[in-house]
């Protein structure tokens, strides 16, 4: 409820636990077996490196997955038709004779996923809380990595920071599930005490989890960036391709009818009143403005943005976007 804040008047009113526990369903916290079997609808989605889809998300300009990395193996001498991009100039002025670095191709790459659990994403007045989309996504993206033979990493952040380093397998996917699970709880997250930590401390962090060549996925509602924000990016484009998924409801795209809504941050409760124009076009103008700067920090950093709304089938918006149909559609265009 903070984003709603400003449009709130009135004094608020504490939240009872006897409230919040009738509340708690599949649509507000995912559970195991459901993160699990996604595994199944998983398999339709391809984030193979030559996949042009990724061209029909908005902020547009994005470059192709670098995909798997080179790993330095060894430096030998100088031999006529090497790249002397790879020179190995410390080897060279150590001996006096010309060597060139040699790289292995690696087998698999790093899939990281940068979730954020914050207090803001445990919101929906439709479908599902936007913690509970983002696990979905995120838990579809890491099975479709390992089913491709890449590693799945993450980096959960909700006050505190959770790294999980890449690691290949079913195994990497069920330990990345049992996280979700674990910290998408709204019973833990939203009786906790404000804290100040955001997407710039888990940017800054995500270096840490993530290696240059991996593939990157941005999970959130992005409440709060700012030209810092710009700068983590910035970096880490640099190494990695990045794509971000926005969460969003259906409030944060359009004024609800004029009237008087109660809505809860889980903590405390508070009224929202849109009978008026004025408040109607200053609710409107906020979300517009916070959807539009959101589009020109990831397009002018060439980053794909793909919105996800708590009333969507995840399975089917990351086919369209990621699915093999998607992907020969946007070869075929681009071509």
């Amino acid at each position: 409820m903070r984003f709603f804040e400003r449009f709130l008047p009135g004094r608020h009113q504490p939240v009872t636990d006897t409230a919040i526990d009738t509340a708690l369903n599949s649509a507000t916290r995912p559970s195991l077996n459901e993160l699990i079997a996604l595994r199944q609808q998983a398999r339709k989605l391809s984030l193979d490196r030559k996949q042009a889809a990724l061209a029909q998300l908005a902020g547009g300009h994005a470059s192709r997955f670098r995909g798997r990395g080179m790993d330095y193996q060894e430096s030998r001498i100088y031999q006529p038709g090497d790249d002397i991009r790879n020179m190995d100039w410390r080897v060279t002025a150590r001996t006096g004779r010309p060597h060139t670095k040699l790289y292995q191709e690696e087998r698999e790459r790093p899939v990281v996923l940068c979730v954020d659990l914050n207090p803001s994403m445990f919101f929906a007045s439709q479908g599902a809380l936007k913690s509970v989309i983002a696990a979905r996504a995120a838990s579809l993206i890491a099975w479709a990595a390992v089913a491709h033979g890449d590693r799945v990493g993450a980096l959960l952040f909700n006050g505190d920071h959770h790294e999980l380093p890449p690691r290949g397998g079913k195994h990497g996917v069920l330990r990345l599930i049992r996280q979700l699970v674990a910290q998408s709880d709204p019973l833990e997250n939203l009786q906790q005490p404000p804290h100040p930590q955001g997407l710039n401390t888990a940017l800054s962090r995500l270096r840490r989890v993530s290696r240059p060549g991996s593939l990157i996925f941005l999970l959130s509602d992005y409440y709060g960036t700012d030209e810092e924000t710009g700068k983590h990016l910035t970096q880490l484009r640099q190494h990695n391709d990045l794509i971000a998924i926005q969460l969003v409801d259906a409030l944060e795209l359009a004024p609800p009818p004029p009237a008087c809504y109660g809505v809860s941050d889980g903590r405390n409760t508070g009224v929202l009143d849109t009978r008026s124009a004025t408040a109607r076009k200053a609710y409107s103008d906020f979300f517009s403005q916070h959807h539009q700067a959101l589009q020109d920090l990831m397009r002018s950093r060439a980053i794909p943005l793909l919105q996800l709304s708590t009333n969507d089938d995840v399975a089917s918006v990351l086919r369209s976007r990621f699915g093999a149909t998607a992907a020969r559609s946007a070869q075929e265009n681009a071509a």
